[in-house]
C-alpha cells in the first residue's frame, strides 16, 4: 500500500489543481464566464477585466492555494510514509498541470501563474515571496501582467539555484519541476509574447470591451426601471458551460 502513496498523492494534487476557481468564483458572484471575454483565459487577470477586484483577488488566492496545499501537506506529513522531496516535486507539478489541463473543464485551463506561485511558496516561503515581489515590481513598472509573469517564470529556477545553501537546500527533482513549470508558462504565454511584440497586449487595469458594454447595458436598464432578458448568445454560453 505504501508504494501506492506517491501515485495517490500525485492524482489528488492533479484533481485539486483541476478546480478552475476563475470560473467557479465568477459564477458564484454572478459575473460573466472569464472564458467568454478578454483573453478568454480562466485566470485572475482576466477576471479583473470583468470589473470586480474582489473576484480577481479571491481567484488569485484560491488558485495559489491549490498549488501550495499539496506541496506543504507532503512536506509536513509525508516523510513517515516515504514521501520525500521527489514526491514534493511531483505533487507541485501535478497541481500546476491540473490548472493548465483541468479534468473538470475538458482539459482547457488557464496559464498557471498563480498556481505556480503557490507551488513555489510551498517549496519555500522565501522563494515564493521573492518571485511574487519580482512579479509585482515588473507589473508596476511595465503595466503588463503577461510580461511580468514571463520574466518571473524565467527567473524562478535561477533564484532557486542561487538560494541554495542560504535559504534552502537545492534538490534536483524540485529544480526540474520548477524548470518544467517555467517552460510551460512560456508556452502558455506564446500569444501574449506575440501581442507584446506587436504592441497590442492589454495593460493591467484595462477592462474588456465585454465588461464595459455589460456595465453600460446594466446602467441603462436600471435607469429605465427594468431589466432586459439576456442575449441569446449569452444564454447559450451559460448553458453550455454549466458546471
Amino acid at each position: 500500500m505504501q508504494s501506492l502513496l506517491p501515485v495517490i498523492a500525485l492524482l489528488a494534487a492533479y484533481v485539486v489543481g483541476s478546480l478552475s476557481f476563475a470560473v467557479i468564483v465568477s459564477r458564484l458572484m454572478g459575473l460573466s464566464d472569464p472564458r467568454t471575454f478578454g483573453s478568454k483565459n480562466p485566470g485572475a487577470t482576466n477576471v479583473l477585466r470583468s470589473g470586480s477586484k474582489a473576484a480577481a483577488i479571491l481567484t488569485l488566492l484560491l488558485d495559489a492555494a491549490k498549488g501550495w496545499l499539496p506541496v506543504v501537506l507532503v512536506k509536513w506529513y509525508g516523510l513517515p510514509y516515504g514521501l520525500g522531496d521527489g514526491t514534493v516535486a511531483l505533487v507541485g507539478l501535478a497541481a500546476f498541470l491540473g490548472h493548465v489541463f483541468p479534468v473538470f473543464f475538458k482539459f482547457a485551463g488557464g496559464k498557471g501563474v498563480a498556481t505556480a506561485l503557490g507551488v513555489l511558496l510551498g517549496v519555500s516561503a522565501w522563494l515564493g515571496a521573492t518571485t511574487a515581489l519580482l512579479w509585482l515590481l515588473l507589473a508596476v513598472v511595465f503595466r503588463y501582467s503577461s510580461l511580468a509573469s514571463i520574466m518571473a517564470a524565467v527567473l524562478a529556477p535561477v533564484l532557486y539555484v542561487l538560494g541554495d545553501g542560504s535559504f534552502w537546500y537545492l534538490n534536483k527533482s524540485i529544480t526540474l519541476a520548477i524548470t518544467v513549470m517555467a517552460a510551460f508558462l512560456m508556452y502558455r504565454h506564446a500569444e501574449n509574447i506575440q501581442r507584446l511584440i506587436k504592441g497590442t497586449e492589454s495593460k493591467l487595469g484595462k477592462k474588456s470591451a465585454h465588461s464595459a458594454g455589460h456595465q453600460l447595458h446594466s446602467h441603462a436598464a436600471a435607469k429605465h426601471g427594468h431589466r432586459h432578458p439576456p442575449a441569446v448568445n449569452e444564454t447559450k454560453v451559460t448553458q453550455k458551460d454549466t458546471l
